[in-house]
């Protein structure tokens, strides 16, 4: 029953088509409309998952040609993997602390002015998992173990998206919707830098090509062109010899071109999913808003800003993840951990930050405000892992900005009383 409950929270498009669902019901709509709402509720969040496959895979292969071109070995931080094996000996204690978490995020939007309801289940799921690891290291037993990260976790879920609402403002320039991702701490990081640097800088969505460039004003082929440019690089300092080995024996130039489009495509369709969500999560959301959590708005993972700022997200990805290898640089040469930039968060958590920066600063808040994002989820790892290390995880080590800061918090303080 509690793998079930797990499998059904920690699905996205399940969670956010229930979520649809019972809101529909609550404005009385008809049995068609409830099924049509919510049929394209989890279609939506599935397309969005399959833009987000295609370039976690495109990536994927450029992280791979990246670490062997250049010769760089270290630690890649994944939440997944980590995760994982969390869940191994955890996973009672993380599905009822995701279970119990959800409903203490409802009471406290319900109750407080935090009116926020995390939808992000993925996160929620990796959240509550690392809270359990923790909590469990840190002395706490049974049903303590569950209590306080269930109410630490329903904390967390309407806190960061309230932080994070002030800029959301900005972007989307209405108050229908909330941001839910474990970055958020990286992205106002994003927004601040941005206002710092940014006055007068004119946005990422206003940039003037020239007449013969015209055909770079469509986003999708000025990222193919860009991204293009990036593999061909990084493909011919991993050597062709390489790139046959990873492509099943493709041709250096033809790999790189078909990555390129791959990974283009692959925004492109994540773009299409995030219309088809808000076109229908927000009006089914109201049900709930008008009747279980007055005023209550729904938070939605990151992609749900990139239509908001297409520009922003390139040049976001880019600027984080030249951030990833300056910061990796300075770890270095520090003799601290090697923690590599991987190109999936700086990806999602970088373009994000690209988005947040543009709304406050423009494209210098967008190269600027993703640079130091990047740097520091390329820090926060590095100070997490002797957190984590203490717990039997050596080696491993979560990618966004939110793990590393509450995870550090959380476990300085239980070593103080341990």
């Amino acid at each position: 029953m509690l793998n079930f409950i797990v499998d059904i929270l920690s699905e996205p498009s399940i969670l956010v088509g229930l979520v649809a669902l019972i809101g529909l019901i609550l404005q009385k709509k008809s049995v068609t409309e409830c099924i049509t709402g919510t049929i394209k509720t989890i279609m939506g969040f599935l397309v969005l998952g399959g833009g987000a496959a295609l370039v976690q895979g495109a990536l994927g292969y450029f992280g791979q040609m990246f670490q062997h071109g250049f010769g760089i070995t270290g630690i890649v931080p994944n939440n997944e993997a980590i995760v994982s094996l969390g869940l191994t000996d955890l996973g009672r204690e993380t599905a009822l602390i995701m279970a119990l978490g959800m409903i203490a995020n409802i009471l406290i939007a319900r109750f407080t002015k935090m009116k926020y309801i995390f939808l992000t289940g993925h996160h929620t799921l990796y959240m509550a998992c690392m809270l359990a690891v923790i909590l469990v290291a840190g002395g706490f037993k049974g049903s303590s173990v569950v209590i306080v990260g269930a109410l630490l976790l329903g904390l967390i879920m309407a806190g960061m998206p309230t932080l994070a609402q002030p800029f959301m403002r900005k972007i989307t320039g209405t108050d229908e919707v909330g941001f839910g991702h474990f970055g958020t701490f990286g992205y106002i990081l994003a927004a601040l830098v941005g206002k710092a640097v940014g006055k007068n800088s004119k946005s990422t969505e206003e940039i003037n090509f020239p007449q013969s460039l015209t055909f770079l004003r469509d986003t999708s082929v000025a990222i193919s062109i860009t991204m293009l440019a990036l593999y061909l690089i990084v493909a011919i300092v991993a050597g062709p010899a390489y790139v046959a080995e990873i492509s099943g024996g493709k041709n250096l130039v033809v790999f790189s071109v078909i990555q390129s489009i791959t990974f283009a495509g692959g925004v492109y369709v994540i773009l299409a999913g995030v219309r088809l969500i808000l076109a229908e999560i927000v009006p089914a959301f109201r049900g709930i808003a008008m009747k279980l959590v007055p005023n209550a708005k729904p938070a939605l993972d990151c992609p749900v800003v990139f239509p908001y700022a297409p520009n922003a997200v390139l040049i976001g990805f880019l600027s984080s993840f030249v951030g990833g290898v300056v910061g990796l640089g300075i770890l270095l040469a520090m003799g601290a951990p090697a923690i590599l930039p991987g190109v999936v968060p700086h990806f999602f958590c970088g373009a994000t930050a690209g988005v947040f920066g543009n709304a406050t600063g423009g494209r210098k808040g967008a190269i600027l405000g993703a640079f130091a994002q990047g740097l520091l989820i390329t820090f926060l790892p590095a100070l997490l892992m002797p957190v984590l290390g203490g717990l039997g995880f050596a080696g491993s080590t979560f990618s966004d900005a939110d793990f590393g800061v509450f995870g550090i918090i959380l476990g300085k303080i239980l070593s103080i009383f341990a």
